[in-house]
């Protein structure tokens, strides 16, 4: 299956793109994604989606440095919760090689490599979004995260000896320059970070050492034990494309870069089936929705990816044996599917 990466990759993409004068909304429907996804920024989407936005949206501008612009806006919280246990790591290092280790986490396309020979530690940064497609905006945007993550573990003192990119020279290098220094090489074998191993001695800037035993509890309680499987991946989508009017297990299968057939089979290992896995979700999510009366039960039904209100009820009716309506009249009783409701 192609990569995926999280809609939190994308953070501050939609500010930028406003500033430099492009529609965010009308680029982000072009390239297969939902602008209402960037509400929920642990949903998983499509790595090569993610990489083509970026692309789209440096070659309207006019702006080759478009994906260094949008890392200069990044944060260390924009991690997630990975980044309070990175912070807590009792050096550089370690926390670098943590970052590594559990990227996976939030971006599957990319790939971190540590090396250390001779006094020198280089940092090799991959993008792969499963098929062939430009990824210069997401290496650099990846590259100038990593840069802003060294200077929040060594120090702001710290300065990498070159950052190198395997892409040709920008026309105008002002905004490399101010990120990196003076030290910037194009058309290079890698793309990366080349410093000191002595560098990555350094205590971490960031560590608070009366924490560093928490924070591994908190990983352990928040790394998944294995990884995600196709009906998890199922899972995740079926949730982001429900609003979209366009649920389909042809869809689904489009991002995960597999057929339907792929699909259908996957499911079934897992003893289920793509009807029951939106069933499944559409129940889950319509329990809190028509409970909660801030939306309508036409939008709610909108919402749940249904054709019309009608449909929607008689789904509803079929399921948890009462209609929306009275379901939302009594949102303190517990009910279930198919069983009657107590007066």
């Amino acid at each position: 299956m192609k990569p995926l990466s999280r809609y939190a990759s994308l953070n501050d993409y939609v500010e930028l793109a406003r500033s430099l004068g492009l529609e965010p909304a009308r680029l982000i429907r072009d390239c297969g994604l939902d602008p209402a996804g960037f509400g929920t920024q642990d949903r998983w989407i499509p790595a090569a989606a993610v990489a083509e936005l970026l692309e789209r949206s440096a070659a309207e501008s006019g702006r080759e440095d478009f994906g260094l612009r949008l890392a200069q806006l990044r944060r260390f919280s924009n991690l997630g919760p990975l980044s309070l246990v990175i912070r807590e790591e009792p050096d550089v290092r370690s926390a670098l090689r943590l970052l590594a280790r559990h990227e996976h986490m939030y971006n599957e396309a990319l790939h971190t490599e540590i090396v250390e020979a001779n006094g020198m530690a280089t940092i090799r940064v991959s993008v792969d979004v499963g098929r062939p497609a430009p990824v210069r905006q997401a290496v650099e945007l990846t590259t100038g995260v990593l840069h802003g993550l060294l200077r929040g573990f060594a120090g702001p003192t710290w300065r990498p000896m070159q950052v190198c990119f395997s892409h040709p020279a920008p026309r105008d290098r002002a905004t490399y320059l101010k990120m990196f220094g003076p030290h910037v090489e194009f058309d290079q074998d890698f793309d990366g970070i080349l410093t000191y191993s002595s560098d990555l001695d350094a205590e971490n800037a960031m560590a608070d050492p009366l924490l560093h035993a928490y924070a591994q509890q908190l990983l352990g309680a928040m790394a998944p034990a294995q990884e995600a499987t196709v009906a998890d991946r199922v899972r995740e989508l079926v949730e982001l494309l429900l609003p979209t009017g366009r649920c389909t297990v042809e869809q689904v299968a489009r991002s995960l870069g597999v057929d339907r057939r792929t699909v259908h089979r996957k499911l079934a290992q897992d003893g289920k089936t793509f009807t029951s896995v939106v069933d499944d979700i559409r129940g889950a999510l319509a329990e809190r929705m028509v409970a909660n009366r801030r939306h309508s039960l036409t939008e709610v039904g909108d919402l749940l990816g249904f054709s019309s209100v009608s449909n929607f009820s008689r789904w509803f009716s079929a399921k948890y044996g009462v209609s929306p309506r009275q379901w939302r009249q009594r949102p303190l009783v517990p009910f279930r599917p198919g069983v009657e409701p107590t007066t």
